[in-house]
């Protein structure tokens, strides 16, 4: 196969997304209708599985920053990459000092969720990125028992900090 032979990739998109929780559902939505429309070789579990992680990266630059993020997804060929840019210099999981309910239990979803995630710098901020891949997929009793030791963690930090 020559190179004039290929198909491109399709063209990234991008947006800014507002600083409120309301604004992370309709964001998280467009990135599963921009794989959709792409036509990823994701399944519909998969799709799923993006859109949670999405949720989650969306949800921390919006309570982390009062300034919009920028949401990117780019098809690489073999990998659904999704971006999310805000304004925060503090690397992902925060800096040690924060306690809530969420207490960065968000990231260990993605962790075991996408095929590979992760963080750099970018000006006066930073850039938080997962990635997933068609071969990625669980089955749905690893996806179930995964999701439920997330709940139950997120259960248990309130209660261990107001003893």
């Amino acid at each position: 196969m020559s190179a004039t032979d290929q198909v491109p990739l399709p063209v990234p998109q991008s947006w800014e997304v507002q600083p409120s929780p309301s604004a992370v559902r309709p964001a998280r939505l467009l990135v599963r209708e921009v794989a959709r429309f792409w036509a990823v070789p994701l399944s519909d579990d998969a799709l799923r599985e993006v859109e949670l992680c999405a949720s989650e990266l969306i949800m921390n630059a919006v309570l982390y920053t009062d300034w919009p993020c920028r949401v990117t997804v780019r098809w690489t060929g073999a990998r659904l990459r999704v971006e999310v840019a805000d304004t925060s210099l503090i690397p992902p999981g925060g800096d040690g000092s924060i306690r809530s309910g969420n207490g960065g239990r968000g990231l260990g979803l993605v962790a075991e969720l996408a095929h590979s995630w992760g963080w750099f710098p970018m000006g006066a901020g930073k850039v938080v990125w997962f990635e997933s891949a068609p071969d990625e997929v669980f089955n749905r009793d690893k996806r179930l028992a995964l999701l439920v030791n997330v709940a139950q963690s997120r259960i248990a930090e309130p209660l261990a900090f107001s003893a």
